[in-house]
This record gives C-alpha cells, structure tokens and sequence, in this order.
C-alpha cells in the first residue's frame, strides 16, 4: 500500500516537512505567524489542524513576482523595492492556497482558514526563517518555494501543528 505524500508544519521548530509516510523527501524552514497559532478571523494567527491545498498560483511567473489579491502586480520584488515599503507584506513567486478540513476548527464561520486567505508563500531572501514574523501565512524562502510547488498538487494535506 502505497501511502499518500503530505506536508507538516511544525510551530516549535518553524519548519516544514514533506512526507512520504513517515520518510521526510523535502524540509525547509518557514516563518509563522509573529502572534502564534490560532484560527480566528481577523488575529493574524496561524491555523492548526488538517488542511489541503485548494489551489497553487503564480505556475510560470518569474521568481520574486508580487502578489496582492492572489494576482501579480506587474512588480517584482527587489530589495530595493522593499526599502521603499517597509510596511507591505510581501507574497512573492508562488503561493499554496490552504483551505480547513476541520469544520469549526478550521473551516466555515469565523475560522475559515479559506476565507482568512492563508496560504504557503514566498518571502524575500532577506526575511529570516526559522522564527515567527507573519501575519498569520506560512513563508517560505522562493527557492525552497519553487521546489515544493512542484512537488504538491491541489487536495494534498497538510498538518499544521
């Protein structure tokens, strides 16, 4: 029996793991949410729980492309580009969008992990990984990004925990 390949997010450590049954075939450090896990709309916390991938977006658009709206902007992300808005939350290259599979855990109602707009994303090179700093989203540096964007389709799961 061939077993189903799922992803794991770890808040104690801030990494993420692609699993094979119990065998790790991808890992890399991502960033949660700077406030800690949680599932309520509008708390800038990370989801716990089961999750899947209900879409992949940006396939076939230049690395560090911006995203505002799950569109690209026609930007792409310089350093540069950041110092001149120190305040933007930047979604760069992919992005992995998580719906819950948990209903009133993580799905429907004010704990929507769909409608809280909670996704895999990239983060500028500069951003540190292995520590909290997002508004709630899983960042991930864009090479890692890249990678496991090609390795997961839509309907994977995911356990964030």
């Amino acid at each position: 029996m061939k077993l189903e390949p799922y992803i794991r997010v770890h808040f104690l450590e801030q990494r993420l793991t692609l699993r094979q049954g119990r065998k790790v075939v991808f890992e890399t450090p991502v960033s949660l949410a700077k406030k800690g896990p949680g599932e309520q709309r509008g708390s800038e916390c990370t989801p716990r729980g089961w999750h899947q991938i209900r879409a992949k977006i940006g396939a076939g658009c230049p690395v560090n492309t911006v995203f505002r709206g799950r569109r690209p902007t026609g930007e792409i992300y310089t350093p540069k580009l950041g110092w001149a808005y120190p305040e933007r939350d930047w979604i760069l290259t992919r992005i992995l969008w998580l719906s819950g599979l948990e209903p009133g855990k993580n799905r429907f109602g004010k704990v929507d992990t769909m409608g809280r707009y909670i996704y895999i994303h990239g983060a500028p090179d500069e951003v540190a990984m292995g520590i909290p700093g997002s508004h709630g989203c899983i960042r991930i540096h864009n090479g890692p990004l890249l990678e496991l964007f090609e390795r997961v389709k839509p309907g994977m799961r995911i356990f964030i925990g």
